[in-house]
């Protein structure tokens, strides 16, 4: 980069926390993506959350180019990311999840967007991957969040509201896409390390709500890794990850209301539609959380279900509703699994 340009800015320092668990497949990738960045003022932080595979001794490999690699008994993502915020020294924080990777002028472009913005948030594009397949093969696609706003809540309402305000809103905002200044975490305080699922919607929303505004770059991007066999936390559905997700809708419906207590009327209706989807999700099991979640959404006046699925399930729910279509779904997958074995 140029160097008059650093100096302008005044080459604030960047710290990229890692959180690592069983990534040896590509945590070298995801280090590797951090080391090339144009923005060269720069501190890695790897956190190892007692990784069972040969993750730790690969990112342990790097302390040799600088990358700081600490190691914790195994207390989850949000702890330790907590733990890299605790000794990082940056102004600016960069979360990167072990097994996804950034461009190399991710930072850089950010940074010069923000220069004269010390408390707004720094956004760019996401590109969702299949494990195995070529990322490089799909273009950025520049949603509707592609914007600059100084209304953050206005953001987040468009944002968790989806359809109910509009069809072109809605969607999800990958942890790695956003740069956040220091000063806007100090503000709203570090992850809820009694989170497993949802954690990171739960910190972007308090950072949204902290932060003066946002600013998007359209030149880097994101590159997020998923898995077909939902071996990622966000797939699985244990009893933890079950109160987690719920937990975290409740959490959000509070910050909204205490942020903009006169949208209520609409925030309520927003996240009805969060507790009906999580019911949806995670039904047949954990049929007490689901019941709450079926309560709490009637009492805040929303009881219709979408189905999510495909075309046939939809049809099918119209006639029989979404518990037996989804009772039927299981079923089927169950009978298509004995076949299978025989």
């Amino acid at each position: 980069m140029d160097e008059d340009l650093q100096l302008l800015i005044k080459e604030p320092l960047v710290s990229i926390i890692i959180p690592l668990y069983n990534a040896e497949k590509f945590i070298a990738d995801t280090i590797q993506s951090a080391l090339s960045q144009t923005w060269k003022n720069i501190e890695i932080i790897v956190v190892d959350d007692d990784s069972t595979d040969g993750s730790l001794a690969i990112a342990k490999k790097f302390e040799a180019k600088g990358v700081q690699v600490l190691h914790q008994k195994n207390s989850g993502a949000s702890a330790a990311r907590n733990k890299g915020l605790s000794i990082s020294k940056g102004k600016y924080i960069q979360f990167l999840d072990a097994d996804d990777f950034i461009t190399e002028n991710k930072i850089e472009e950010q940074l010069i967007v923000l220069k004269d913005l010390p408390n707004h948030l720094g956004l760019c594009a996401t590109v969702y991957f299949f494990d195995g397949e070529d990322p490089f093969q799909q273009k950025p696609i520049h949603e509707w969040y592609g914007i600059d706003t100084d209304d953050t809540a206005d953001f987040i309402i468009k944002l968790y509201g989806g359809p109910i305000v509009g069809q072109t809103f809605g969607g999800m905002i990958q942890p790695n896409a956003w740069l956040t200044p220091r000063t806007i975490i100090d503000r709203a305080g570090g992850w809820d390390e009694s989170l497993s699922l949802d954690d990171d919607g739960e910190f972007f929303c308090r950072i949204m709500l902290a932060a003066d505004g946002i600013r998007y770059t359209t030149a880097p991007v994101n590159y997020y890794r998923k898995f077909r066999k939902g071996s990622n936390l966000s797939a699985k559905k244990d009893r933890k990850a079950a109160e987690s997700m719920v937990k975290v809708i409740d959490l959000k419906h509070r910050y909204l209301l205490e942020a903009i207590p006169q949208e209520r009327p609409l925030i309520d209706q927003i996240m009805a539609r969060h507790y009906l989807s999580a019911a949806a999700n995670l039904y047949p099991s954990h049929k007490d959380i689901v019941n709450r979640c079926l309560q709490v959404a009637k009492s805040l006046g929303y009881t219709k279900i979408d189905y999510e699925g495909g075309t046939p399930g939809k049809l099918f729910s119209k006639i029989f509703g979404w518990k037996l279509t989804k009772d039927f779904g299981y079923i089927s997958r169950w009978i298509k699994g004995k076949i299978n074995t025989l």
